[in-house]
């Protein structure tokens, strides 16, 4: 046995009768645009808070330390400021405990429902950041985009997960990925152009958060639920039926009946948040929490969110550092297309492992760049050679990060829960992923101001330490059906001796190979 990888067996594994129909797909890709609006306001934050106009107005005295430069400061240090980047990374708050609401109403009402809400919250948050006249202003609508998100990365890969049949669920999952990763290039674009507007051109910038949101909000009114939800609120004959049509056929008794039974499972558990705690759901626990975690600690969002500021910082002009993060969240799009490809043919560790390796590389790589031109003074300048040589690293890095830890951090943990604990699993992850995009959100420029260089360096160890716990403790999960998930942890060399004999989805599948 390889540690860390194993092969199940049974028959049925992924083997239920259907195809891939047009409907599941195009319901899928609708569904996905959800993610439109995490990647949007990942994208726009940063380029926003690198216009002149917009530090001018509501953070003069970031505006004046960068206008009044002499030439002799820090280059580590120029944007450090604690209530900008509170702007930025108060979103992510607000998004960690709007995700235990949402995970209550889409148990009780749906799925849809809860992306319909997160649709219109944002919807609300945007007009109000468009509008903003103060600090405090923009702040609350900070908060409210932060609520919308937190409903929608709380709803949407559950919602696709169960869609999706098995042997298409990592592609179609990723789908939530790719729009997250076309919301970051459309803003890195808007900002382009938008910074060079004579007057309130972060307006702009800010206002269109509303397009994605109307967009993600008016598709899921028209979505149909999922079957396990609809069976979930004891909706069983829709559910059938719904199960025949994004099926394609009409002999689904095997899966529909592998629902109910996870459904009565469900039933059974009165306090899902009590039962996540138990020793049988400790592989699902533990891998929902430190997914996330991980995920942050890639140190993406230190590009993604301030990858204008951090260019400028690298001695980019204005135009320049705006344009560089556009080429980077363009890597990010055709990078994320690899996973859409690979993921249900290759599996989820193959892209975690490759992709890790990749990003240690890149990190040392520009930790080392970026000593060799500013020191540990912070004073310097980037050379046309080098600075080109720092965005190809980055966008390698980006790379990397987009075809592994970027969909499948939201993949793995959507697909890992049975029924009983999906919704309070799901939230976990959400707000675990929040919290530390939070963390790494709000102390990203003071570490760059303090650890110098070393901060990639720093990221580059995080990664050292996630890859290695991908080999020895994430099991493959492509093509498992997702209500007979129990047979991956079942089989594992570490996990297995948590999972019952009795848990759902082991007992008309005995022959578990390891």
């Amino acid at each position: 046995m390889t540690v860390g990888s194993f092969e199940v067996g049974g028959a049925s594994a992924g083997n239920y009768e259907g195809r891939v129909t047009l409907f599941v797909v195009i319901t899928c890709l609708v569904a996905a645009s959800g993610g439109l609006i995490f990647g949007y306001d990942i994208g726009i934050s940063g380029g926003v808070t690198s216009m002149d106009e917009f530090l001018e107005k509501f953070f003069p005295s970031v505006y004046a330390k960068e206008k009044n430069a002499s030439g002799h400061e820090s280059q580590y240090c120029k944007f450090e400021n604690h209530l900008l980047t509170l702007f930025t990374s108060s979103l992510y708050l607000a998004a960690l405990i709007a995700s235990f609401f949402a995970s209550a109403t889409t148990q009780k009402f749906g799925r849809k429902i809860s992306m319909t809400t997160g649709g219109l919250i944002f919807l609300v948050g945007a007009i109000l950041n468009g509008a903003a006249v103060n600090v405090e202003m923009l702040i609350i609508g900070r908060l409210l985009l932060g609520v919308g998100i937190g409903y929608a990365n709380q709803s949407v890969p559950v919602y696709l997960s169960e869609m999706a049949p098995p042997k298409l669920r990592g592609a179609l999952n990723i789908g939530f990925q790719m729009a997250t990763t076309i919301g970051i290039f459309a803003a890195n674009l808007i900002n382009y152009f938008t910074s060079s507007m004579p007057a309130n051109g972060w307006r702009v910038s800010l206002g269109l958060a509303a397009v994605p949101a109307l967009m993600m909000t008016v598709g899921a009114i028209f979505l149909p639920d999922t079957p396990n939800s609809m069976i979930e609120r004891g909706q069983k004959d829709e559910a059938r039926e719904m199960l025949k049509k994004i099926r394609g056929t009409e002999n689904v008794e095997q899966e529909f009946t592998d629902l109910l039974e996870a459904s009565e499972a469900s039933k059974r558990v009165e306090y899902p948040w009590k039962k996540i705690m138990e020793p049988q759901y400790r592989p699902q626990l533990v891998i929902t929490c430190l997914i996330p975690m991980f995920q942050q600690l890639t140190g993406i969002n230190v590009i993604m969110f301030y990858a204008p500021v951090l260019f400028k910082t690298l001695g980019f002009g204005n135009n320049a550092s705006l344009m560089s993060a556009v080429v980077s969240g363009l890597v990010n799009v055709f990078a994320t297309f690899v996973s859409i490809f690979t993921v249900d043919k290759f599996g989820r560790r193959a892209l975690f492992l490759e992709g890790g390796i990749q990003m240690i590389i890149c990190q040392i790589s520009v930790g080392v760049l970026i000593y060799k031109v500013f020191g540990v003074a912070g004073v310097g300048s980037f050379s046309k050679e080098m600075g080109n040589l720092a965005l190809a690293l980055i966008c390698i890095y980006v790379a990397a990060f987009a075809w592994s830890w970027g969909p499948l951090g939201w993949l793995v943990p959507s697909e890992i829960h049975p029924l009983e604990t999906r919704s309070a699993g799901q939230s976990i992850n959400v707000s675990v992923n929040m919290f530390f995009t939070f963390i790494i959100g709000q102390l990203f420029l003071s570490a760059l101001c303090h650890l110098k260089f070393g901060l990639f360096f720093f990221f580059a160890g995080w990664v050292v330490i996630m890859t290695a716990f991908v080999y020895f403790f994430v099991p493959e999960t492509k093509n498992m059906p997702i209500e007979e998930m129990n047979r991956v942890w079942k089989a594992h060399w570490f996990w297995g001796s948590y999972i019952p004999d009795d848990a759902v989805g082991l007992q008309h599948h005995k022959s578990v190979a390891v």
